[in-house]
């Protein structure tokens, strides 16, 4: 059944909605693309007179729409309906790594090693292509993400393993500019204090990690106060006690990311991904076997 249409789409059925966006399976209607099934992301219609969310959606796209990583969503397009802007992205069929982490954590099922450390380098290879992309006046875009996070990694049915949402990220940021930051339980303690730069996504990447090995998050609270407080002090379980069988080796690469000195924690994307290198199986960390994973907990259909 058909939900009208948006542009040249076709919109067909919900996918999500939050707290800036709703977003749909879409249908192209004509052109190169004729047939083919996308994700539609239009801001919501309360949002759209709301000059700091439409800033931020059109800065997710003026961002995305140069970036063309096999591990990163990819933006079509970007255009108007009405007073609604919207993004045309690539279609990621499965579910987010958070929901898989839930599902996991329902059925007090351990998330298998080797996939956790494969995912984490999936990410970390787009965070460093992210991070050194180029504009097309050919200068770098210094992209920072700012929200990197377990619900904004994507695996899909056939084994695409995709970050998305870079409503907030920053690119070319002045210093002493401040940013729109993700969810608290990200952020780094330097970016508490103002300070962003390619070491949040680093930092969110380890808390994604330590999530991905204990199903728990690694800094909590109340509420944000406590959170941030938490992770000001760097008030944490070690995986070890949570997971006794995670080897020495990874746990060490955990508590590398979370190095109180920010100078003894990885430099860059590139560094932690090499770090996770010979740290799983290949033949079981996989997008393929993770996306038999993901159909093994959620079955075909759900």
């Amino acid at each position: 059944m058909s939900l009208g249409t948006v542009g040249n789409y076709e919109l067909l059925a919900p996918l999500g909605k939050g707290g800036m966006a709703e977003v749909f399976r879409a249908k192209a209607l004509s052109g190169p693309r004729e047939g083919q099934e996308f994700a539609l992301k239009r801001l919501l219609p309360e949002l759209q007179t709301d000059q700091e969310a439409v800033t931020a959606f059109a800065n997710e796209g003026e961002l995305a729409r140069w970036l063309d990583h096999p591990n990163i969503v990819r933006v079509y397009e970007v255009g108007t309906d009405g007073d609604r802007p919207y993004l045309v992205m690539d279609l990621v069929d499965g579910r987010d790594v958070s929901h898989i982490i839930k599902r996991c954590r329902e059925r007090a099922i351990p998330f298998p090693l080797d996939p956790a450390i494969y995912l984490t380098r999936s990410l970390l290879w787009a965070l460093d292509y992210a991070h050194h992309a180029l504009g097309p006046d050919g200068k770098p875009l210094n992209i920072v993400h700012c929200d990197v996070s377990p619900s904004n990694y994507f695996v899909s049915r056939t084994g695409d393993l995709k970050l998305g949402d870079f409503g907030v990220a920053r690119g070319r940021l002045e210093p002493g500019e401040t940013a729109v930051l993700g969810k608290p339980y990200y952020v780094s303690p330097e970016a508490l204090d103002g300070e962003i730069s390619v070491a949040l996504d680093l930092w969110a990447t380890t808390v994604t990690l330590y999530e991905l090995l204990t199903l728990k998050r690694p800094f909590t609270g109340k509420n944000p106060e406590e959170v941030f407080a938490a992770i000001r002090q760097q008030r944490y379980e070690p995986v070890q006690q949570l997971r006794p069988d995670v080897p020495e080796r990874v746990a060490a690469v955990v508590a590398k990311g979370f190095a109180k000195n920010p100078a003894d924690r990885f430099a860059d994307a590139k560094s932690f991904a090499d770090a996770l290198e010979g740290l799983y199986d290949e033949r079981v960390g996989t997008p393929l076997a993770i996306s038999a994973m993901v159909r093994g907990l959620f079955g075909v259909t759900g």
